[in-house]
């Protein structure tokens, strides 16, 4: 028998099949296969499949661990305590709260530490609190920074477009200035909160936390907190913007031209992917919540109320001339920035361990966020 190079095959005596009549059958067989849910209409190998009937599946790509996991275990030595609470039961939102239980090498246990809220990468479309890679690294910045670190788990899109991290950021901020108020309360958060320093607060994220920290700071500073709680309230001393996830429909050279490897936690293809998740349906990159430099709709940098900043740039990262690039706009608008550049490694090595570089590079980043804080 004969294979025809195209069309379907015919066998005699069998009704014909056409190959439109094959692709039906296989978007059908297919949808059947993916319980229903349709033909897959956005996919992020490996981290998240969106299909066309709206059904997110996040794939397990890191494993969620407990808060007593690892360096946070009763006994274990990283001299750090950790615990989750629950934030907002309307949307779900939770905290992991981390704090020093022993004291760093110049300065008392008892002291009041500054309080660092942190959010975590992925896009705005995956990514948890409960990472073991976040769970790790905040375990460790408590212990190296000396600080009190509130990670927030926030709703995630496609489900909850933006601005619902963003409204999820300032609904941490309130439930901590509520911590400020209630000093004398006893219940799951009452060892944490002993220890906070809430005049001393400071706003932190990686990749699209870092876009989070910097449109909730934008928010503070605009007054969408709303009134403080009486005499108590918090004052944001700085935002640390690591490897900030900012883009536009304008390329810069990074994007175009800097290579990644295989293992690349971020490309230009995986990018633009995110930002049709995330930001409101039928919005292009040049949208406010993602080109803040050059957005004909985004508010004037030099009108935008900001604390200090310190900017992390990555030297291997395709956002490497994005955020070198909002640096500068930002000191052109008066602000006051620091940044400092990691050689050799690229997009959230500090996290994912994925360069011979990382460890070291991932200390010196402390140290330099530890610098930050406590000169403010």
């Amino acid at each position: 028998m004969r294979w025809r190079r195209m069309g379907a095959l015919h066998v005699v005596g069998e009704p014909r099949v056409s190959s439109f009549q094959q692709n039906q059958f296989a978007a059908a067989t297919a949808g059947v296969k993916n319980g229903g849910h349709g033909p897959v209409v956005e996919e992020i190998h490996g981290l998240i499949r969106v299909y066309t009937d709206g059904h997110v599946e996040r794939l397990p790509a890191i494993p969620n661990v407990p808060c007593t996991w690892g360096s946070t275990a009763p006994g274990a030595p990283g001299g750090v305590a950790a615990r989750d609470v629950v934030v907002d039961r309307a949307t779900g939102v939770w905290a992991r709260l981390y704090a020093p239980v022993t004291a760093a090498a110049g300065s008392a246990v008892a002291a009041r530490l500054p309080v660092v809220v942190y959010f975590h990468g992925g896009g705005f479309c995956v990514g948890s609190a409960a990472w073991s890679c976040y769970h790790e690294f905040l375990a460790q910045l408590a212990a190296r920074a000396c600080c009190a670190v509130m990670s927030v788990d926030y709703r995630l899109a496609p489900e909850h477009r933006l601005p619902a991290a963003f409204d999820d950021g300032l609904a941490a901020l309130r439930w901590l200035r509520h911590q400020a108020a209630a000093a004398s309360a006893h219940d799951d958060a009452s060892w944490w909160r002993a220890r906070c320093d809430f005049g001393r607060v400071f706003l932190m994220g990686d990749s699209a936390g870092a876009s989070i920290a910097f449109h909730v700071a934008a928010r503070v500073g605009q007054g969408h907190l709303g009134a403080p709680l009486g005499p108590h309230q918090l004052a944001i001393r700085g935002a640390v913007l690591v490897q900030p996830f900012f883009g536009g429909e304008a390329r810069t050279a990074s994007e175009k031209t800097m290579a990644q490897p295989p293992r690349s936690a971020l490309t230009l293809p995986t990018s633009d992917c995110y930002w049709r998740l995330a930001l409101p349906a039928g919005a292009g990159r040049d949208h406010p919540w993602c080109n803040p430099v050059s957005s004909r709709g985004a508010p004037r940098l030099e009108a935008l109320p900001l604390p200090p900043l310190l900017v992390c740039v990555s030297e291997a990262d395709i956002l490497r001339d994005r955020n070198l690039e909002l640096c500068r706009a930002l000191r052109r608008a008066g602000k006051s920035v620091e940044q400092a550049v990691y050689g050799g490694v690229g997009h959230a090595f500090q996290v994912l361990h994925n360069c011979h570089l990382s460890q070291p590079r991932t200390q010196e980043m402390l140290g330099h966020v530890r610098a930050f804080v406590n000169a403010r």
